[in-house]
């Protein structure tokens, strides 16, 4: 179970259920994040990227359109060389003006936005919205299809994905921090040449470059999850270039990395006695039907029971504890998996793994031929940069432990020793935690669930009040985001705003 800072929306869930990133970035080319010097981002020498014409060609999906555009690998040093971004759009379908684009993307870090436009946001979005607007994706760079972050082969991830995170002895801690080390090793050694350039900083960099080269003069964006970070450092670093922001699932850029994995821990844990709440309730719950409590105490108990002696799943790969919580963890991002979690639970505790493999191989991406796609790696990469380590060392876990046990007694544990993961990065960080404040902004529209597991919706709240022209738009339910998830009143609040430019009533709650 590696769910260190990472996130996407459930939209894409569970083919791309997601972790939960770190708050804040700091470009190589800057001074760290909230400084004046960061706050806002010289275009100085970057005549050529923001002129450049881009080509469009057919993507081999039906209405899709695909481009590459280029951009500095290091902003501090433009003619030192370049780094090209995968680019997508499907065209407004009319009736109506054409507003302009829309550039949408799902989070991760690591998370293919291009992948999501093509497999979602191009054809899902409300009607009304894709009439008005292109909408584009562009895979951030060292995702995906733009020159993406690689750190281990398909069998090393496996053995990376099994490996014991509740260590009960000094071999297996050291087994632990050895795999971590072994991940950072490889991620040097594969993609040295990016591994030093893939802040949030950069990309919303990156994304400036995108919106003159589509034409509009001022961003129109839809970020979930991470995505949401990644929207307002942009309005950090371009507030008079920023037009109608949606920030959905969103994050806290104030906290420290710690202060963030012990949040989600708590938010998993909130998710959890929800998914209890309603499984106690049926009489073929695979936890029970006594209480909450009792529900987690069994899910607990089974954990210790697969970490003595893994399952079978049918193939080479046994479920052990890591994976089995993964794959619970993963369900948490909907309630729409909670009758798959249900079944592959019972199964579990009869004594067969698959159904928690399958949700656990979704949350990694994992392809049914032992491949990965590079959210894994990209996802450290990003986080590694954007916040300093959690933890200097097992000692420091060993102290934490309690803390992530209190916010989570079900989850803390691990997710406490999942934090260690930046410890042994390669790249030094560059950011660090601060306020986004974001003045001389337009509106930006912040929308936070309550009972969201991977951003706790303290975290929509606190972005809110931080940015000066925030508003608080809550959804009152259950998975992570809200943005076409089933509510009317959130999609036509947010609608309403993109379509017309009308914001909503700041703290409107919709159910």
């Amino acid at each position: 179970m590696d769910s260190r800072r990472f996130l996407r929306t459930s939209a894409t869930a569970l083919a791309a259920a997601g972790l939960i990133l770190s708050g804040c970035t700091g470009g190589s080319d800057a001074a760290a994040p909230g400084s004046s010097a960061a706050a806002r981002a010289s275009t100085a020498g970057l005549e050529a990227f923001y002129a450049q014409k881009p080509v469009w060609r057919d993507c081999g999906v039906p209405k899709f359109e695909c481009a590459t555009f280029r951009a500095p690998l290091d902003y501090a040093k433009p003619e030192g060389g370049e780094i090209r971004l995968a680019v997508s759009r499907v065209r407004a379908t009319g009736p109506g003006k054409r507003l302009g684009s829309l550039l949408v993307n799902p989070g991760g870090p690591g998370g293919s936005a291009v992948g999501y436009l093509q497999g979602y946001a191009g054809v899902g979005y409300p009607a009304p919205v894709r009439a008005r607007y292109d909408v584009v994706a562009v895979d951030p760079r060292g995702v995906a299809r733009s020159e993406p972050v690689e750190c281990l082969t398909g069998p090393r991830m496996d053995a990376y994905t099994e490996v014991d995170q509740t260590p009960d002895d000094p071999r297996e801690t050291a087994a632990l921090t050895a795999s971590f080390k072994e991940f950072a090793a490889g991620c040097e050694k594969r993609s040295g040449r990016v591994l030093p350039h893939v802040s949030t900083v950069e990309t919303a960099r990156d994304m400036d470059i995108v919106r003159a080269v589509l034409g509009d003069q001022k961003l129109t964006y839809v970020g979930a999850s991470y995505g949401t970070f990644l929207g307002a450092t942009y309005a950090e670093l371009f507030p008079q270039r920023t037009g109608r922001l949606v920030l959905d699932g969103a994050m806290d850029p104030s906290l420290s990395a710690g202060e963030l994995n012990r949040d989600q821990t708590a938010g998993f844990e909130t998710a959890f006695r929800s998914f209890a709440a309603d499984c106690v309730g049926k009489p073929d719950c695979p936890l029970g039907t006594e209480s909450v409590a009792a529900a987690g105490d069994k899910l607990k108990a089974f954990f210790r029971e697969v970490d003595a002696k893994p399952l079978p799943t049918g193939e080479s790969r046994e479920l052990g504890e890591s994976l089995a919580t993964t794959g619970v963890i993963a369900a948490m991002y909907d309630e729409g998996a909670w009758p798959q979690l249900r079944e592959a639970l019972t199964r579990a505790i009869g004594g067969e793994g698959s159904g928690l493999l399958a949700l656990a191989d979704s949350y990694y991406e994992r392809g049914a031929d032992g491949s990965y796609t590079n959210l894994m790696s990209a996802n450290a990469a990003v986080n590694c940069l954007d916040l300093p380590a959690s933890f200097a060392g097992p000692a420091d876990v060993e102290k934490a432990v309690p803390s992530f046990e209190k916010a989570s007694p079900v989850f803390g544990t691990g997710l406490a020793w999942a934090s260690l993961n930046c410890t042994y990065w390669p790249t030094p960080a560059t950011g660090r935690p601060h306020r986004i404040t974001a003045p001389g902004a337009a509106p930006i529209v912040v929308v936070g669930t309550t009972r969201d597991p991977a951003t706790p919706y303290k975290w929509a709240r606190s972005l809110a009040d931080q940015l000066a022209s925030g508003t608080l738009l809550t959804y009152e339910g259950d998975g992570h985001t809200a943005y076409g998830r089933g509510s009317d009143c959130v999609d036509t609040a947010i609608n309403t705003y993109l379509l017309e430019g009308t914001v909503p009533q700041d703290g409107k709650r919709c159910s």
